[in-house]
This record gives structure tokens, C-alpha cells and sequence, in this order.
């Protein structure tokens, strides 16, 4: 198909990247989007290309641009990184493949079960509310939680220990129970990516993504967040990068 020589690019850059982290050894299937409709690829290992599986109606409105991870009920299930076709046009847009990768990962790996026991989940479950993780209504504009984590923000990248834990301990009276599993939810799922996406762009030149790290704050500023405390709690203990169940654990703790 038309989209062939960039769906295949994803295995050379995979072999120029995959001494980053074990996890981007494992490939996972490209789901393009086009015109309302959706052309989904799986990885032929052996043969080191992508071949097209299923062509189906697009599940929801998909814009151009959009990067994403989520499971295709048209494809039983199974989790896609989901793009629109210029995502091929650079070698950046690899990158953002590989952060999306890492959010099928988290998923195959231990994302339902961890989610099965935040109270956040399970009441967003009975409300059918099934955009909660995007519309969450997190309280971002409260001074004493803006203050708290742009002091948060910058103890993890000095590295403070001592400042970092008294900034989490400051978040856990701040926050209710709902809004701090939110938190460290988001910080945890797209902190993780960013992490590995960050570690990706330095291999292949490209500057440090610190989008989300000034105020007014929104669900990005968790990115920025969970990408430097990820960074801190992993560089005291290595296995944390690999056992993500356990560094979320950790974060929650």
C-alpha cells in the first residue's frame, strides 16, 4: 500500500534505537487513519515489514496529527498505535511512534490491573465515562497545588531528594484521593513514554522534550512531571524501568 515505506522505516529505526530500553524491541501494529476510514498493519517479524491486516470505519473522529494508543474493537481488541499518514514525513515522527509503542506496552504489560484498583477508575466505569483519563476536571488552577508541584518540577531535575518527597508529601494533603491517583496515574502512563521518548530523541539528535513545564498547568505538565521523578526514582533503582508496575507502585507510595 501506499503508506509501505514508512510503515517499514519502523524497523530500521527500531535497530537504530533498540540498545535504549528492552522494551523497543517489541513492535506493535500501525493503524493509520484516512478519510474516515482506518487501515490497520501488524509487523512480520521475519521478514521486517508491516502487512495490512484490516481496513474498517474509524471508531471516533480521528484529526490529522493525532499520535495515540488505544484498543480497536474492529480488531479484537488489541492495542494500536493509531496515526494519520504524516507521520512518515520525518524522522521525528519515529519517535512519536516509539512513544506510543510504549503506551501498548504499558498496556499489554500491567495498565488494566493497576486501573482496576484506583477509585478514579471504578467510578469513571459506572458512569460509562469512558474519556476520563482526557477530561478529567483536575483541579490545575488551585494556587497551593501550582505552587506545590512547580516546586515538585523543579526538585526532580535538581535531582533533591529531600525537597521531592516533602513536595509529594505537600501533593497528598493537597489533593483528594481521586485527584492524586489522577495524578500519578497520568504522571506514571505518559511520564513513562516521555521518558523513553526523550531518551529516543538525544540517540537521533534531537532536543529534550520539556513541553508541559510552565504554568498555567495542564494534563501535559504530568508528562514533564512523571518523565522527571521517573528519571530520579530509576536512577536509585534500575529495575524500576523495566518492572513499570512496581515503579508505579513506587510513585503512588
Amino acid at each position: 500500500m501506499k503508506w509501505d515505506d514508512g510503515l517499514n522505516r519502523i524497523f530500521e529505526v527500531q535497530e537504530n534505537i533498540k540498545d535504549i530500553h528492552p522494551f523497543i524491541e517489541k513492535l506493535f501494529p500501525v493503524t493509520v487513519a484516512e478519510n474516515d476510514r482506518i487501515f490497520i498493519f501488524e509487523p512480520e517479524l521475519k521478514e521486517k515489514k508491516y502487512i495490512f491486516v484490516k481496513e474498517a470505519n474509524a471508531p471516533l473522529k480521528i484529526p490529522k496529527g493525532v499520535r495515540a494508543a488505544f484498543p480497536l474493537e474492529c480488531y479484537q481488541n488489541k492495542m494500536s498505535c493509531v496515526i494519520t499518514a504524516e507521520v512518515f514525513d520525518n524522522l521525528f515522527g519515529y519517535v512519536e511512534i516509539f512513544h506510543e509503542f510504549m503506551h501498548c506496552m504499558q498496556y499489554e504489560l500491567c495498565e488494566i490491573r493497576i486501573k482496576n484498583n484506583l477509585k478514579i477508575f471504578q467510578k469513571a466505569l459506572l458512569k460509562k465515562d469512558f474519556n476520563w483519563e482526557i477530561e478529567y476536571s483536575f483541579p490545575y488552577n488551585n494556587l497551593e497545588f501550582e505552587n506545590t508541584y512547580s516546586s515538585f518540577l523543579k526538585s526532580v531535575y535538581d535531582k533533591n531528594y529531600k525537597d521531592i518527597i516533602e513536595d509529594k508529601k505537600r501533593l497528598r494533603r493537597i489533593l483528594n484521593d481521586e485527584d492524586f491517583e489522577y495524578m500519578t496515574m497520568q504522571e506514571w502512563k505518559e511520564g513513562f513514554a516521555r521518558f523513553i521518548e526523550n531518551k529516543i530523541s538525544k540517540k537521533l539528535g534531537f532536543k529534550e522534550n520539556r513541553y508541559g513545564s510552565v504554568k498555567p498547568f495542564t494534563r501535559i505538565s504530568f508528562y514533564v512531571g512523571g518523565e522527571g521523578y521517573i528519571k530520579f526514582l530509576t536512577a536509585i533503582e534500575p529495575d524500576l524501568a523495566i518492572d513499570i508496575e512496581k515503579l508505579f507502585h513506587k510513585m503512588m507510595s
